[in-house]
């Protein structure tokens, strides 16, 4: 509203009328502004709905955010729960290669045992042939050799004969 007249005031019927067009469109912008400033219910009303918007727009993103937090839990968890199960596997094999070594072992050290216990076995058979055939005085050599080759009937007919001895003992005649 200032400058409008100026000093010197309108040059001319034209300029006048423009500078009053101009003062009345300031003076209904203004009006305007007034009115909008005493709208209380239509201001509360704008306010509300402002308030309406940015609280939906927050529950929209909060609800994304819980969205996308509720994803991150689950794909952690789940890389979570596939390393344990590949340690747990990977645990299981270790203890089941443990075992199968172990029992490799233990086989081993059992056929190395038999071995022993078979050659110790073989080498006291040929000792008592070798004694059967060389040191047993002539008439008994074939008896012996026999029991040694074949020491099942020999073991009998030794258990009968020591049944006999010890009866005949037992029990003498008078």
């Amino acid at each position: 509203m200032t400058d409008r007249a100026g000093p010197t005031g309108a040059k001319g019927p034209d300029e006048l009328r423009r500078q009053i067009e101009q003062t009345r469109s300031q003076l209904g912008a203004t009006v305007e502004e007034l009115a909008e400033k005493m709208d209380v219910k239509g201001r509360a009303r704008a306010r509300a709905a402002d308030l309406r918007d940015k609280a939906s727009a927050m529950t929209v993103q909060l609800r994304s955010t819980a969205s996308h937090a509720g994803h991150a839990v689950q794909d952690r968890a789940t890389q979570t729960g596939h390393k344990v199960h590949d340690r747990a596997a990977q645990a299981g094999h270790q203890v089941q290669d443990r075992a199968t070594r172990a029992s490799h072992q233990v086989h081993d050290r059992a056929l190395t045992a038999g071995h022993a216990a078979q050659d110790r076995a073989t080498r006291t058979g040929h000792t008592l042939q070798h004694r059967a055939e060389h040191d047993v005085p002539w008439p008994a050599r074939p008896v012996v050799g026999a029991a040694v080759r074949h020491p099942r009937p020999a073991l009998a007919i030794g258990a009968a004969l020591a049944f006999v001895v010890v009866v005949a003992w037992r029990y003498p005649k008078r």
